[in-house]
């Protein structure tokens, strides 16, 4: 960055928070307000939170001249998205003691409960710490939550592919004992050259940093929406590396043209653990040192890399690893699922994808999911694992605990929902938006379902029910649900009115493009009523609805 750039407010913010402690002790003991101090919410991102307040009281409180309903977003690090059976008992349990009871199975593969009032923050958290859950670094300028390919199915070395999620979160983890001290009461560090961190050094990233890892054919994780992607290359059998990909990124801005959705690049391929690590954390040192810290619209990876080059990037991290990266290998991906149902790996050990649509694990009249998924965790018989897609994996069931865990599946009625489900409704996913995240501009998760059972009528009139068509909502452009690689994706952009982005494909490598703006129901329905028909009768054998938006010139390729 150039000297002569002015930094970002939060820059300082960062730099001057004494290793992410910033006034956070101070704040939490202000009985006045349910907020914590403006710099703090920048440091407590860091930390795994984000203060919100329930948008839908704000009028009503501020009549009564009463401050804002605050609370907390709290997200826990699970790279890979793997819990035990004790770990899911004890986020049940903290989530009915300290949050609003619903436990959210984010699009990053994670947990995060909401509805923490400020006092509950350290309870929560030492609740957590008790299960050997923490929270640190799932928010913030600094690396998010590692992805994996989920399913053990993918591929018999899963495991050791599996196994990097973990070494990459904790190589790039902050060394700052700053969550320690504050909420599990450990003792203070004296000397902060304890705690210097050559990666993030005292200003942290300009921006939040993704990374996903996929196994080929599937890309359930979206590897290309990531600022660094790997995709595992096997070869008879044997894990041999990763072609690295980076510049992924989906968040934009409307009425802001210098923002935009980018797909990964991929650069090369690496063979080995010691060199994917090191080029792996030599690209996150180039973005500390040339990302934008002036604009954070702007402060992406994909915005750094596009600024300097791709050549110029791959010479760079060249020269910082210490070795040329190896001409990428080739590879095909031809999906993007989740495994509904049951399925047996290559050990012999059983798994059941639930389907938990939006990722909301809550009990409904006809559906008490969070209660069969707690019978099933008292069992110990099935550990835990979330899709990139909102969906649960009960797995690594042995043979002789199949029944038992099918029979509470069937009592609960989880089967009967997940496998009667619709090819669509299972391909949805939509952002967590109103009432809680305070750039949403319109539903998301509370208004897809409802939107997708008037979307399933219009499937059937053209004999499209089977039609796994991929379909995403965000509330905003920032884009967490994905929708910009869907192959119908709606972005909103103000109170009931969406943008209807049509073209993506179903493998997740090709980002669509706006077809029609500002869209109410109505509109959505009469036009996807057109489409359907239009694919239905013109389609070539196979061809999927986002290729054939592409073919039939809907949007440009």
């Amino acid at each position: 960055m150039s000297a002569k750039e002015k930094l970002s407010n939060i820059e300082g913010i960062k730099t001057a928070s004494r290793g992410l402690r910033g006034t956070i002790q101070e704040s939490l003991g202000d009985q006045l307000t349910g907020a914590i101090r403006e710099d703090d919410q920048a440091v407590i991102k860091f930390h795994g939170m984000y203060q919100q307040d329930d948008r839908d009281r704000r009028e009503e409180r501020a009549a009564k001249k009463l401050d804002r309903l605050y609370s907390f977003m709290i997200r826990l690090r699970l790279p890979g998205g793997f819990v035990t059976p004790a770990q899911w008992l004890a986020t049940h349990e903290i989530a009915g003691e300290h949050a609003t009871g619903v436990i959210k199975i984010t699009s990053r593969q994670t947990l995060q409960l909401h509805g923490l009032i400020k006092s509950h923050i350290k309870p929560t958290i030492q609740a957590f710490n008790e299960a050997k859950l923490d929270s640190i670094a799932t928010c913030g300028d600094i690396n998010r939550n590692v992805l994996c390919s989920s399913h053990p199915n993918e591929s018999p070395i899963h495991a050791q592919v599996f196994a990097y999620a973990d070494k990459i979160s904790e190589l790039l983890m902050p060394k700052t004992k700053a969550y320690y001290e504050i909420w599990l009461d450990e003792e203070k560090i004296l000397d902060r050259k304890e705690e210097e961190d050559p990666l993030y050094q005292d200003r942290y990233l300009p921006r939040k940093f993704k990374i996903a890892i996929a196994i080929p054919p599937n890309n359930d994780v979206d590897v290309f929406a990531n600022d660094i992607g790997l995709i595992a290359i096997i070869e008879e059998g044997q894990l041999i590396g990763f072609n690295i990909a980076i510049g992924g990124g989906l968040a934009t801005t409307h009425g802001n043209p210098d923002t935009y959705a980018r797909l990964g690049t991929v650069i090369g391929f690496t063979a080995g653990e010691e060199n994917t690590l090191k080029a792996v954390y030599e690209v996150l040192t180039i973005q500390r040192d040339y990302g934008n810290r002036s604009d954070r619209k702007m402060s992406r990876l994909k915005y750094t890399v596009d600024k300097l080059g791709v050549a110029w990037f791959k010479e760079e991290l060249e020269r910082r690893i210490g070795f040329e990266l190896e001409p990428a290998k080739a590879v095909l991906f031809t999906k993007r699922v989740d495994h509904f149902g049951w399925q047996q790996n290559q050990e012999g050990l059983w798994y059941y994808t639930v389907l938990v649509e939006n990722g909301r694990v809550l009990d409904e009249a006809n559906l008490p999911l969070k209660t069969a998924m707690f019978e099933i965790a008292k069992t110990g018989f099935a550990n835990f694992r979330f899709t990139c897609s909102q969906n649960l994996i009960l797995s690594d069931i042995a043979p002789e605990n199949k029944n038992a865990v099918n029979t509470i599946l069937e009592k609960f009625g989880i089967i009967q929902h997940t496998e009667g489900s619709s090819a669509i409704r299972k391909n949805s996913m939509a952002c967590v938006a109103l009432p809680t995240c305070p750039l949403a501009l319109a539903e998301a998760q509370r208004y897809l379902p409802s939107l997708i059972s008037k979307i399933e009528p219009l499937l059937s009139k053209h004999q499209l029910d089977n039609d796994a068509i991929v379909i995403r909502m965000t509330g905003c452009p920032n884009g967490c649900a994905r929708p910009y690689v869907a192959e119908i994706g709606f972005v909103g952009t103000a109170p009931g009115k969406y943008n209807l982005h049509l073209g993506g494909d179903r493998q997740g490598a090709r980002l669509n493009k706006i077809y029609q703006e500002n869209l109410e129901e109505a509109a959505i329905l009469e036009t996807l009523d057109g489409l359907f028909q239009t694919y239905a009768a013109e389609r070539l054998i196979d061809e999927t609805f986002g290729d054939f938006a592409i073919r039939k010139n809907w949007v440009a390729a």
